[in-house]
């Protein structure tokens, strides 16, 4: 999943960075509110992390004209204002959730992924798709009860196309959950990683669950006919 954190506090930016990237989320930063509406504008986040007291533009100024663009991403908002008409008044702006500084780390990647799973239409906390379970809390994969060791960009791979499964999910669309900015779109990593995946889940013989749409992408599905796996 990709975040966007908006934060201009340079060391609780680079702690959230850090925190998340160790978490497995693919994420972007910016340090005031223009430049954080230009990115959650330009690219498809799953959950936007939005100070609300930000240079240039407030996070509840970025927010509203998010909402009046049609955005539909979820946002977190933070503040350091703790009363209930801060908290209306934030809600009411559009946000989903709302977390007031000084928070707790574990606090702020528990509300994340809570976001994360609204924002795919599901309240459950594992993933299932055929005999593989997917446990997003311990970012841990099982086939048919045997553990699979994945890459952490193999693992944030899986689990998208597991938040979509039976879907068509193009490459482009994997490229704006999966990757940050620093990835370079004319790279092979989208079908390396898509390669090791296949392969890994295969690894006991077991049917392929990943399929290939030639020129439409990828769907995650028990059975998916029609086009067969690309090696």
């Amino acid at each position: 999943m990709r975040i966007l954190v908006v934060e201009d506090s340079p060391r609780l930016q680079r702690t959230l960075g850090v925190a998340l990237k160790k978490s497995g989320y693919a994420v972007d930063l910016a340090g005031d509110g223009e430049e954080g509406l230009w990115l959650a504008a330009e690219h498809d986040y799953d959950v936007v992390v939005l100070d609300i007291m930000l240079p240039k533009r407030d996070g509840l100024s970025v927010l509203a004209e998010l909402r009046r663009r049609g955005k539909s991403v979820h946002v977190l908002l933070l503040t350091a204002r703790d009363t209930v008409a801060d908290r209306v008044q934030g809600l009411g702006a559009g946000a989903d959730d709302y977390l007031v500084k000084p928070f707790a780390l574990d606090e702020l990647l528990a509300r994340v992924q809570a976001l994360c799973r609204r924002a795919y239409g599901t309240k459950q906390p594992r993933l299932a798709v055929g005999d593989v379970e997917i446990d997003p809390q311990a970012r841990s994969v099982r086939r048919a009860g045997a553990a699979i060791e994945l890459t952490a960009r193999e693992y944030l791979l899986l689990e998208y196309l597991a938040r979509r499964r039976d879907q068509v999910v193009s490459r482009s669309e994997i490229e704006e959950h999966i990757y940050d900015g620093q990835v370079d779109p004319m790279s092979n990593v989208i079908d390396s990683a898509i390669c090791g995946l296949r392969k890994k889940l295969a690894a006991g013989g077991d049917a392929p669950l990943i399929h290939t749409r030639r020129g439409l992408g990828y769907v995650l599905g028990v059975a998916a006919a029609g086009g067969g796996a690309a090696p």
